[in-house]
């Protein structure tokens, strides 16, 4: 019987379906700002896989200990950082994105650090310099512990992420222009990920960052072989346009998904995994920030807002 309904599958063509290969989202923090232990940092793998990388590293061993706590990992924290992580994407050089690889260094093992240009020179000069804390890295002020390697990424080349079976392509965004920050779009096999640092909108930055993002990526999501972006929405739509500083409202995040719609058709958005990341948790925005996303959500997007320590399967 079960052969049967496989060739059935197989011969009607909906074998993709089957064998289509989502990711495990493990979010060791998700705000942005404030709380020091919960800040921007998800650990990422192919479905069935133990090998991850680690999409911004804002909060490390208080995210690791809550998914311990939440049965997502067995073990020890420290093993877990060592052993699981086996390199890390950094969107830019601000701290609450980079924090946690900082102080976790001395108790981490030698890995990659994938970034930008302009993220890897904040790195050398402002973090892993030894005016602010010891150079772990392979570059920059001597003497160089060589810890961690340096992984310069180019704008749309595609680039293997070593030990795991994923690769990565870098997009810049503009964040409160003329700074950059990066978003990353991940492959294993046919299936995509994406993932946006901190983003500005094209109309507020004066940018075309984001429309030429929407551009590369729109044929995947009318293939179905991208199902999931992760988003920033800092600021409830009460936050002043000229205090976003680089961020995106609800408001502000809706204009983008439909410049992206105008670019993928609004069919294809339908149940689209949308992950809200970064909400800065001053005051009521969280709540402010989670029901304004919900009320306006024209496309009927899958909206998503991740929490510390529970993972994902998307």
């Amino acid at each position: 019987m079960i052969k049967r309904l496989l060739l059935f599958l197989v011969l009607y063509g909906f074998a993709p379906i089957i064998l289509a290969q989502s990711f495990k989202i493990v979010p060791l923090g998700v705000l942005g700002g404030s709380h020091e232990d919960n800040l921007s940092a998800y650990m990422v793998t192919p479905k069935g896989q133990k090998n991850y990388v680690c999409l911004d590293a804002g909060t490390l061993n208080a995210g690791i200990q809550k998914a311990i706590h939440n049965y997502v990992f067995n073990g020890d924290a420290n093993q877990i950082l060592r052993d699981s992580i086996k390199g890390y994407l950094i969107s830019h050089g601000h701290l609450d994105h980079l924090a946690g690889l900082v102080i976790n260094s001395p108790d981490d093992s030698p890995k990659p650090i994938y970034a930008m240009p302009y993220t890897l020179a904040v790195l050398k000069k402002h973090y892993f310099s030894w005016e602010s804390w010891a150079n772990f890295a392979n570059e920059g002020e001597k003497p160089a512990l060589g810890k961690y390697h340096y992984v310069e990424l180019k704008k749309g080349e595609e680039l293997p992420l070593q030990n795991t079976q994923m690769l990565v392509t870098a997009f810049p965004l503009s964040h409160a222009k003329p700074y950059e920050s990066t978003a990353f779009l991940l492959r294993s096999k046919n299936d995509y990920l994406l993932y946006l640092g901190d983003t500005g909108s094209d109309r507020i930055e004066q940018s075309q960052k984001l429309d030429s993002l929407w551009k590369a990526v729109a044929p995947f999501i009318k293939d179905h072989q991208l199902r999931t972006m992760m988003i920033e929405v800092s600021f409830p739509n009460s936050q002043a346009e000229k205090q976003l500083f680089g961020h995106l409202t609800p408001n502000v995040w809706l204009e983008e998904m439909k410049r992206l719609s105008q670019y993928t058709g609004t069919a294809a958005l339908k149940n689209f995994n949308v992950v809200i990341t970064h909400i800065k948790p001053s005051g009521n925005h969280i709540k402010e920030i989670k029901d304004e996303v919900k009320a306006n959500n024209p496309f009927q997007l899958n909206i998503i807002f991740p929490v510390q320590g529970k993972a994902l399967i998307l």
